[in-house]
């Protein structure tokens, strides 16, 4: 499996690449469905700009803000964002590609990102019996340090899955705008 996590790690972004050319083509989105998914992945957008603010890779365990509640919020961010491309594009094929992609591509790499934690931070055992991976914990992590920080956003640069969704969304209003013609 370890190699598989360093092998996922390489094409997940060239996979998501070559997935956003199929996800256009077979998308059949409505009105309806463009605005129902857009309101599903602005949670998601905020959950990964939200957390974005508190992580500082490699240099401390980040337990505060999302990271309070689930030890991966950047990844449920995306998973949120992807369920409403799923649902604005009107695709059950989209929805399956996208869950084997999170199953088969994703779950390795948090699996690998989390083992380099535990090696790295002392307290990451601890902090990962407390935290659950990915669905939230109604109470905070007690043992935060760390608040947002609006130059952390800006060096992850996550402003660009805003800029990513917004794009996405334009296709597909400009694609349903185009076949109404």
């Amino acid at each position: 499996m370890p190699e598989w996590s360093r092998i996922a790690r390489r094409i997940r972004v060239p996979l998501g690449f070559a997935f956003a050319a199929f996800y256009i083509w077979i998308a059949r989105p409505t009105w309806t469905s463009l605005a129902v998914g857009t309101l599903v992945a602005i949670p998601g957008i905020l959950l990964r700009a939200l957390a974005s603010g508190h992580v500082k890779k490699n240099e401390e365990l980040t337990t505060s803000g999302p990271y309070a509640y689930m030890r991966n919020p950047l990844y449920l961010g995306s998973l949120v964002m992807a369920i409403g491309f799923a649902i604005a594009a009107r695709s059950l094929w989209v929805l399956l590609v996208m869950l084997v992609m999170f199953v088969a591509i994703y779950l390795p790499v948090i699996r690998s990102e989390e083992s380099f934690l535990r090696q790295k931070f002392s307290n990451f055992d601890e902090y990962a019996q407390a935290v659950p991976r990915l669905l939230p914990r109604l109470s905070a992590y007690r043992n935060q340090t760390g608040s947002f920080s609006r130059d952390l956003y800006w060096q992850h640069r996550e402003y660009n899955a805003i800029l990513g969704a917004a794009a996405v969304l334009a296709v597909l209003a400009a694609k349903l705008f185009w076949a109404s013609r």
